[in-house]
């Protein structure tokens, strides 16, 4: 049956990322579930970056005896807390991109085959860089936010799950599932120290994402008023 669903919405989904189709007044793209993600997701990212900083730096020394600081350990928690909620909800994320409406699969499915998206691609450029005076109207993500998702935040997130998750089956053992599941990652890449290594720039493709991700969506919600009141409300809002 689940199967069925998808293949039944196959072509309208291909379709509608394929087309991005330009709208005048508002359409409602970002549902309930994907807003709640996106929340949730934020959360986890932050309490993520801070305590993967503080592991990979370290802490000050705690004055005392040891057994009476747990410090880092709550770091430690935290962090591991955090990547069981990115991990779940990045899944969940996936299945509603299936689930939901069109609009759930922009950033899974970019059409880099398309002359035109290139060129929509160039267009959003332009209009970042304060050299067009008006920006394409499409539904959802325009098409260089849907390239920056796909490749600096879906590939980079699926990285950080899969690398953390080998990590962290390599401290609780190999009987474990995430040692199980995850293990093959160390018959690529022998050193553990080099998938730590590897996991923190992660932190820093993610933060710097982050970074830009924010002063674009108030940038647009400024500017055309279809970012940050889109995901709040789902609505896209076009200004005349």
């Amino acid at each position: 049956m689940f199967v069925r669903s998808i293949l039944d919405k196959a072509p309208k989904t291909v379709a509608i990322v394929d087309a991005a189709p330009t709208v005048h007044g508002a359409a409602y793209v970002y549902e309930a579930p994907v807003r709640l993600w996106h929340a949730g997701n934020a959360v986890a990212i932050l309490v993520l970056g801070i305590t993967g900083y503080l592991i990979g730096t370290g802490t000050p020394a705690m004055p005392g005896e040891a057994s009476d600081n747990f410090l880092f350990g709550y770091i430690r928690f935290a962090h591991f807390l955090a990547g069981y909620v990115l991990g779940v909800g990045f899944m969940l994320r996936i299945y509603w991109a299936l689930m939901g409406n069109p609009h759930a699969m922009q950033i899974f499915c970019v059409p880099l085959w398309r002359r035109c998206f290139w060129r929509e691609v160039y267009d959003e450029m332009r209009w970042y860089a304060f050299l067009a005076a008006e920006p394409e109207r499409h539904v959802g993500h325009n098409r260089l936010a849907q390239l920056a998702m796909f490749f600096m935040f879906t590939q980079t997130t699926t990285f950080m799950i899969v690398t953390g998750f080998a990590l962290y089956g390599q401290g609780v053992g190999r009987d474990s599932w995430q040692y199980k599941s995850f293990g093959w990652v160390f018959a690529i890449c022998p050193n553990g120290q080099d998938v730590r290594t590897w996991h923190h720039l992660g932190l820093w493709m993610i933060v710097t994402f982050a970074l830009v991700h924010i002063y674009a969506v108030i940038r647009e919600d400024i500017m055309s008023g279809r970012s940050i009141s889109s995901m709040i409300s789902g609505q896209r809002q076009f200004r005349d």
